[in-house]
């Protein structure tokens, strides 16, 4: 199986600008005005314009305000300070302290488009210490 990342945003050039400086990945290629592949995660990510007020799913439309959805992203890091540091440079919100865990660190995050993100940054056996 093969996993692709697609994520909808409202403006293209806005959205590249951000996840290539917040997580260093790297435009590949291009497809027309609607689309970009961004290529640096284990998984291509898609960024797809879509318009505010279009039909998202079944009859809902988008709408770019923060929103809460049963899937986000988490990028693990080596450092998350400056991993962090570099995110909100780039124009995410910190949504919550950086919390530690048996299995590391996490903070939450939200891009200007709405979507959640994690930071993640695992110490000593990551989810292995969750497990007996």
């Amino acid at each position: 199986m093969q996993l692709l990342i697609n994520i909808d945003v409202p403006d293209l050039p806005a959205a590249e600008a951000l996840y290539v400086q917040a997580f260093g990945l790297t435009a590949a290629r291009r497809f027309g005005e609607g689309g970009v592949e961004l290529l640096g995660a284990q998984a291509p990510i898609y960024l797809l314009l879509a318009a505010p007020g279009t039909t998202a799913a079944a009859s809902s439309l988008r709408d770019y305000d923060r929103h809460w959805t049963p899937v986000h992203l988490d990028v693990v890091v080596d450092e998350l300070e400056p991993a962090l540091q570099r995110a909100l440079a780039a124009g995410m919100r910190q949504e919550s302290d950086i919390r530690e865990a048996n299995w590391g660190r996490i903070v939450r995050l939200a891009d200007p488009f709405g979507h959640g993100w994690c930071l993640l940054q695992f110490v000593g056996r990551g989810y292995d210490e969750l497990t007996t």
